[in-house]
């Protein structure tokens, strides 16, 4: 008796790992899986505008900031001189301009009362002095504006929500106009990269609901959907190699490993309490396909 409940409850495991494992096994095959995926966010190369001296910094390295929040300054001492030359150009350029409108309205009614006392040709230069008085009115009024402009980017600040990252730089260093000096992870663009064998996408559409599973919390599976399927991957195969010939690996004629194509899947909001993303993560994807 003790023996016929040993092999009952015998096969009763084995049957249930069985069944357990065929299970598995046909969801893996209904659902494409891939244990190759990665969170990813937009990321912001913080770019000075204007070349100078940094003379204040606002943030630390990996600090949360909100949209507008200050972050360094630049020196703003060059643009201020900048700002009060382009002032005092405006100021001259008015100025000339009245007395060319007044030289100008002279001419003219002498002209009306005497058109003998005063050549064409002078009332003609002197139309057209005034009126180059007035373009340079509007010049040094852009000249003026783009000194404010440069003046206000001197104050760089936050573009998003997210954290800075990458500090390198302390006060006294030099910032360079168009080169980055640091980052800023955006953070509302989180999104995750499955990247799928290509022989299970055709099992994928846009729309289908997928499961993440970040190695960092394996406890807390996110729920998300496929937002897209990339059309193409980098091919290192065919591109030109040394003296312009083409470049291509050898390869086993029996093995033929299959290109992954990255699915991005828009993960649902709000995430569950205590799961931070960070960019880089190692994530798990199973997509589910609409039936």
């Amino acid at each position: 008796m003790k023996r016929l409940i040993k092999l009952v409850i015998t096969f009763a495991i084995l049957g249930s790992a069985g069944w357990l494992g065929y299970e598995k096994w046909r969801e893996f095959m209904a659902n494409p899986w891939t244990r190759d995926g990665q969170v990813r966010s937009q990321v912001i190369q913080i770019t000075p505008r204007v070349s100078g001296t940094i003379v204040a910094i606002h943030v630390h390295d990996n600090q949360a900031v909100k949209k507008g929040d200050p972050l360094f300054d630049i020196d703003p001492s060059p643009y201020l001189y900048k700002l009060r030359m382009a002032e005092a150009r405006l100021k001259r350029a008015r100025e000339s301009s009245k007395g060319m409108k007044i030289e100008y309205e002279r001419i003219k009614k002498i002209h009306a009362k005497d058109p003998g006392a005063v050549s064409q040709k002078d009332l003609i230069r002197s139309e057209i002095n005034y009126y180059k008085s007035l373009a340079d009115i509007d010049a040094a009024k852009e000249q003026l504006n783009t000194a404010r402009l440069n003046l206000s980017f001197t104050k760089v600040t936050a573009p998003v929500d997210g954290w800075v990252s990458n500090i390198n730089f302390q006060i006294g260093s030099q910032a360079t106009a168009n080169k980055p000096i640091m980052a800023l992870v955006d953070k509302e663009s989180f999104w995750v990269f499955g990247f799928f064998r290509e022989d299970r996408i055709q099992h994928i559409e846009v729309g289908d609901d997928a499961v993440v599973t970040l190695m960092a919390y394996p406890d807390t599976p996110l729920r998300g959907k496929v937002a897209s399927i990339a059309w193409g991957i980098y091919p290192p195969d065919g591109n030109p190699g040394a003296n312009l010939l083409p470049s291509v690996k050898p390869v086993f004629q029996w093995i033929r490993l299959a290109q992954r194509i990255p699915v991005r899947i828009e993960l649902e909001k709000p995430l569950p309490d205590g799961v931070k993303l960070r960019v880089g993560m190692t994530a798990s994807v199973m997509v589910r396909p609409k039936r």
